[in-house]
């Protein structure tokens, strides 16, 4: 690690020598990508710089405790080479945490789907409750929402919606959503005050780029049909839907939420490109042996992983048994602390697997 910090600190030295060389600052094109790179390497270099001050301070103390004469001031030495100590573990912990490896897909817009699962109506209805809790999530971020296609069940309920969202550092903030959220409630239909239990699925895939996906079109096949919305009704009198066969993989993306149909396959695309995406990470995912793998991170579809239960206003995200007495609130987009304690999880587990490697 020090060796890696050694270079970073060369390297930033070195540029902040190119960007006072007139030359280079004639020249605004190099100018801004040598600033960009010394920017990204500002942070840790600061705190190497401070963990540097911190060791050498560490030394001159060792030095007085064993050779100064003045009891009281070896004294005065040890108290301080206590703290000195302690602060540099503080330093290499922050260090660790600062050159684990960036996710490259954290500033990806990101096409989320939520599916309802076990609990008939009642799953239908808490999908709908997890949709506008990330809708006002995104709100509050200053994200923009767009429907891209869904099923609607009951009042307010969906059996499946698929959206995207496109704002700063979405896929960072969202990529652990992924898995089975339940919750338990008494439904209204419940006359006897039972509480159900039931549950949704989400599914959170980074959007992808034309480079990140090739689709050709020979390899698609594509229908067109009539849309319909709840309860069956006609919505157009046109083919508007889209259903795209990707027939490789056989996988089926439909879209209708559009009035045109040239928008829904464009949709429908984005679906397919984002999935075919996510299928290919989950390939290279099962190459990395478990060892490697972080137990918040692993994005398992099939993994519950969140409880909501009405009746104490209580979340429980069980990767990291972390439980919050603020349902009402979290319903209201207020995921900040879940999604920041959930990413110290994630991290802290890959700081310990760069310690054992």
């Amino acid at each position: 690690m020090f060796d890696k910090l050694e270079k970073m600190l060369a390297r930033y030295t070195d540029l902040s020598r190119h960007l006072s060389d007139p030359s280079v600052i004639a020249d605004q094109s190099k100018f801004r990508v040598f600033a960009k790179e010394q920017s990204e390497l500002s942070e840790v270099v600061e705190l190497y710089e401070k963990y540097k001050k911190n060791h050498q301070n560490i030394l001159d103390d060792k030095v007085i405790v064993e050779d100064e004469d003045d009891p009281e001031l070896r004294e005065l030495a040890r108290e301080e080479l206590k703290e000195l100590k302690e602060r540099e573990e503080e330093f290499i912990d922050d260090l660790k945490l600062m050159l684990t490896p960036k996710d490259p897909r954290d500033s990806k817009n990101v096409i989320m789907e939520i599916r309802a699962g076990t609990g008939g109506e009642e799953a239908g209805l808490f999908a709908g409750d997890l949709f506008r809790m990330y809708q006002r999530y995104a709100e509050l971020n200053g994200w923009k929402i767009d429907v891209l296609n869904s099923h609607h069940q009951g009042i307010g309920g969906f059996k499946e919606i698929i959206f995207s969202i496109d704002g700063k550092n979405v896929y960072k903030k969202l990529k652990f959503e992924s898995g089975v959220h339940r919750v338990q409630r008494v439904p209204l239909t419940e006359a006897s005050g039972r509480i159900h239990t039931s549950a949704a699925s989400v599914a959170v895939l980074p959007e992808a780029d034309d480079v990140d996906i090739e689709i050709h079109p020979n390899e698609l096949r594509v229908d067109v049909y009539r849309s319909s919305g709840p309860g069956g009704q006609s919505v157009n009198t046109t083919d508007s839907a889209v259903r795209i066969t990707h027939i490789p993989t056989g996988m089926v993306v439909t879209c209708q939420d559009e009035k045109s149909q040239h928008k829904n396959k464009a949709k429908a695309l984005q679906v397919l490109r984002a999935r075919l995406l996510e299928k290919h990470r989950e390939e290279e995912e099962a190459k990395i042996s478990e060892s490697r793998r972080s137990m918040v991170g692993t994005g398992d579809r099939s993994a519950k992983i969140r409880t909501f239960n009405f009746p104490q206003n209580r979340v429980t995200d069980h990767r990291i048994n972390l439980t919050l007495y603020k349902l009402d609130r979290i319903l209201q987009g207020e995921l900040d602390e879940l999604v920041e304690k959930i990413h110290l999880a994630d991290t802290a587990a890959k700081v310990g697997v760069v310690k054992a490697a």
